[in-house]
């Protein structure tokens, strides 16, 4: 009841970008997870050509936020998501009614472009909207978005009793319906022209030391988060025998969204910087993969021995809880209003290339646990890597490095400028300062069925399962 009389605080505005973040997952999950199987059984293509289709969507995604981010801040965000919601109907309907490699790989391209235009400028606008209150709209995001990414598989398996094709044109249908909404609704904003090129918006952001500092940092947050669909699943499975287990991981963690999100964001938004509680989320994270680490390699199957995977999952979840929405409502104090786009679009970039080189190195140490009899190995170096990450968020603050966030504690950042250097060029610095304001069970089963594949394959897997959860 507090959650739903929170999200009627907010503009309508507001309230639709969290019904469209639903709808989003909802899409997503409903059609991707079952693309590889589509591509390869109903298709006969071969893996090689599976792994070309599926990496070429991810790089569109992933290589392209930068674009999306800069639109946003130079054509107005409305208009900038609508145009990726259209752009997803499109590739998601070519991938129902096409069969051959190039109209295949123009459904990747488009479905690709549309989320790295739309996920930059939704948190944009919903950065600009929701004012003061930015972190509780971004902890009801994270709640719609987890909700969307437990329903979508679930929708999707359904569908499948029919066709692949029915999942994809329901998916389809879904962001069609989105992009007509967002037309109708979203108030249309005013955007002053800038006077600065495109590219000297990318120098200004990329200069900022301090900023990149902060996304690097924030590499363990979502190298983490996708082992929600990959190593997770897999201890789920093992720990029972049962494939059906992995699907428990995404459950637990969508139950615990629900409840305790926007409590654990509002209890926690005027006790102390946005660092700590960052940092004390990243830190829980990392201790999250202890529990199953215990149990990791036992010989015993049953629900006593999932128990401890399962502690581990609610732990993530509730480190996510705590880190994310600070996360985000730190991302537009770095620099200027005018950019906020721009940063969310670099932010994304960097996180999410650096954390597909971690779920590559967990993937390789999944093999090299399984293997060699040391099945402990990639939990400790999950847990090992939260704290790393934590630790970075904190040198950053200690440094004056982080824009000081409502709710600050009286030792928190003054000076940007000081001796660490880390922000760039002073406009920067001061703009920053003064910010006070600114799928399921089927996706979590298929990541871990394929774990015993190549290291790069299981990375591929969890990038492509989390994305939409993490960026989107």
């Amino acid at each position: 009841m507090r959650t739903w009389h929170e999200i009627r605080g907010f503009p309508v505005a507001v309230r639709l970008l969290l019904v469209n973040q639903l709808g989003v997952n909802t899409g997503f999950y409903l059609l991707i997870p079952y693309l590889a199987v589509h591509l390869g059984e109903n298709l006969g293509m071969s893996a090689a050509v599976v792994g070309i289709v599926l990496g070429v969507r991810s790089l569109s995604q992933q290589g392209l936020f930068l674009i999306g981010g800069s639109a946003a801040d130079r054509l107005g965000a409305r208009g900038v998501i609508i145009a990726g919601c259209a752009l997803r109907t499109v590739g998601f309907a070519l991938f129902a009614l096409g069969d051959g490699l190039p109209v295949l790989l123009a459904a990747s391209v488009l479905s690709g472009l549309a989320g790295a235009l739309f996920n930059p400028a939704v948190r944009t606008y919903l950065s600009q909207e929701a004012g003061e209150r930015k972190a509780e709209a971004f902890a009801l995001f994270n709640v719609f978005a987890t909700t969307g990414a437990l329903i979508g598989p679930l929708l999707g398996s359904a569908l499948l009793l029919v066709d692949f094709r029915a999942s994809a044109l329901t998916a389809a249908g879904i962001f069609a319906v989105l992009t007509v909404a967002q037309a109708l609704v979203l108030p249309a904003r005013e955007v002053p022209p800038s006077e600065a090129s495109v590219l000297a918006d990318w120098r200004e952001v990329a200069g900022n030391r301090a900023f990149l500092g902060f996304a690097l940092a924030m590499v363990g947050m979502f190298t983490l988060e996708n082992q929600l669909y990959l190593l997770l699943p897999d201890g789920a499975r093992r720990a029972t025998g049962w494939d059906g287990a992995a699907g428990l991981v995404l459950l637990v963690g969508t139950l615990a969204n629900l409840a305790f999100q926007l409590r654990v964001t509002r209890a926690l938004k005027s006790r102390g910087h946005r660092a700590r509680w960052i940092a004390a989320g990243l830190t829980l994270m990392g201790l999250a993969f202890l529990p199953p680490a215990v149990v990791a390699g036992s010989s015993s199957e049953g629900w006593l021995v999932a128990v401890p995977v399962l502690l581990g999952a609610l732990l993530l979840h509730l480190g996510v809880m705590i880190a994310s929405p600070f996360v985000m409502e730190l991302i537009p104090g770095f620099g200027r209003p005018e950019l906020t786009g721009t940063y969310f679009g670099i932010f994304y970039a960097v996180s999410g290339v650096a954390a597909a080189l971690g779920n590559t190195v967990v993937g390789w140490a999944m093999d090299t646990g399984q293997g060699t009899g040391a099945e402990w190995l990639p939990w400790v170096f999950c847990a090992v890597f939260g704290p790393a990450s934590a630790a970075g968020v904190a040198w950053l603050h200690r440094r004056g490095a982080l824009p000081a966030g409502r709710g600050a504690d009286p030792a928190g950042p003054a000076d940007l400028t000081g001796p660490a250097d880390l922000t760039g060029p002073p406009a920067q610095a001061a703009s920053g300062a003064s910010a006070t304001t600114t799928s399921a069970a089927s996706t979590s089963t298929s990541c871990a069925a394929s774990n015993s594949a190549s290291t790069s394959s299981a990375s591929s897997c969890s990038t492509a399962s989390a994305d939409e959860r993490s960026n989107a």
